[in-house]
C-alpha cells in the first residue's frame, strides 16, 4: 500500500510541475504578444460608446473609392503575418480590408497560449470590438457602407458567423473551417448570404457537422454555398504564398473572391428584421480537437 501511495504522490507532483511549467510558458509568451501586435497593426480603431480602442491592420486598394470592405478575422493564434498577407492580397482585388486584433494585445505561435486566448476572449467582448470596427468602417468616406462583409479563418470563421448573427447590416459572411451553427432558428438572424469552406480531413469539424450546417441554412432560408474540399485538413488555406502557388489553396481563395464579387459587386439594400438573442457557449470539445489538429494532425504536417 505504501508503494502505491508513493506512486500516486510522484504522479501528482509530476502533474503539478507540468501545470506550473505550462502556466509559466504561457505567461512568458503573453509578455511578447503586445509587442508583436504593435509591430503588425497600422491603425487604431476608436472604441464605440466607451469601448476600448481596437488595434488593427488595414489594407486599402489603390484609388479613392468608395470601396466594398471586408472585416477579416484571424485564427486562434491571433493577428499575425499570415492574416496581414491575406488582407493585402484581398486589397489587391479592390476591397478595403480591416484585420482587427480580437484578443486585445495577444498573439502567439504557441498552442497552449492560443487556446487560452480563445478562452479569455468572451463572445460579448469580441462582438463589442467588432461593433467598433464596423462603426468605423461605416464612417469612412472611402467605404461603401452597404457593401461590408466579414471573413474569418478557424476561430475567425466561427467568430465571423456568430458576429453576423448579431449584426444584420453585414452584406455577406465567409467561414473558412470555423465551427458552424446548426440551429435554423439562430441562423434566421442572418441578413446576408454565407460561404462556408471546409476540409474533408479536418478532424475538428466532422463532415456530418458541415452537412448539418448546410441543411440548417437551407431550412432557415439563407442563401449559401457550402463546399467541402476532399482530403484537406484544418487550416489548409495557409498564406498568400501558398495561394499564389496554385492548387487547392488557390481554388478556395478564388471561390471566396467570386462569392464576394457576386454579393459585394454592387450596392445592396440591407433588410433588417428583429433578431433573437444569441451568444455561443465555449465549445471545449472543438478546441481540444483543434489543438490536437494543429499539433499532430495533417494541418501541422503541411506547415
Amino acid at each position: 500500500m505504501k508503494i502505491v501511495w508513493r506512486i500516486v504522490k510522484v504522479v501528482l507532483i509530476g502533474l503539478i510541475l507540468i501545470v506550473v511549467a505550462l502556466a509559466g510558458t504561457v505567461a512568458a509568451d503573453y509578455a511578447l504578444g503586445a509587442e508583436r501586435i504593435d509591430q503588425l497593426a497600422n491603425t487604431t480603431v476608436p472604441g464605440k460608446a466607451g469601448s476600448p480602442d481596437v488595434k488593427a491592420y488595414v489594407a486599402a486598394p489603390k484609388g479613392n473609392g468608395p470601396f466594398p470592405a471586408v472585416i477579416m478575422i484571424h485564427e486562434f493564434y491571433g493577428l499575425n503575418e499570415s492574416i496581414v498577407g491575406k488582407a493585402d492580397g484581398l486589397a489587391e482585388e479592390g476591397y478595403l480590408v480591416v484585420a482587427p486584433d480580437t484578443f486585445r494585445g495577444s498573439t502567439t505561435t504557441y498552442i497552449p497560449r492560443a487556446i487560452y486566448q480563445v478562452i479569455s476572449a468572451s463572445p460579448e467582448q469580441v462582438n463589442e470590438d467588432l461593433d467598433s470596427v464596423y462603426a468605423w468602417l461605416e464612417s469612412r468616406p472611402e467605404v461603401d457602407n452597404s457593401r461590408i462583409a466579414i471573413v474569418g479563418f478557424c476561430y475567425g470563421g466561427r467568430t465571423s458567423l456568430y458576429y453576423s448573427l448579431q449584426n444584420q447590416k453585414l452584406a455577406a459572411t465567409v467561414v473558412f473551417y470555423g465551427m458552424p451553427e446548426t440551429d435554423p432558428v439562430a441562423l434566421k438572424n442572418l441578413s446576408g448570404p454565407v460561404l462556408g469552406i471546409f476540409g474533408g480531413a479536418d478532424q475538428s469539424i466532422p463532415t456530418e457537422e458541415v452537412k448539418a450546417f448546410d441543411a440548417a441554412l437551407t431550412k432557415a432560408e439563407v442563401d449559401h454555398e457550402i463546399t467541402i474540399y476532399p482530403d484537406q485538413p484544418h487550416a489548409f488555406v495557409q498564406d498568400m504564398a501558398g495561394i499564389r502557388a496554385g492548387g487547392v489553396q488557390a481554388e478556395a481563395w478564388a471561390q471566396m473572391l467570386e462569392f464576394l464579387d457576386t454579393y459585394l459587386g454592387q450596392a445592396r439594400e440591407t433588410k433588417i428584421s428583429p433578431t433573437s438573442a444569441f451568444l455561443p457557449g465555449f465549445e471545449w470539445r472543438y478546441y481540444l480537437v483543434l489543438a490536437y489538429e494543429h499539433s499532430f494532425g495533417m494541418s501541422h504536417q503541411t506547415h
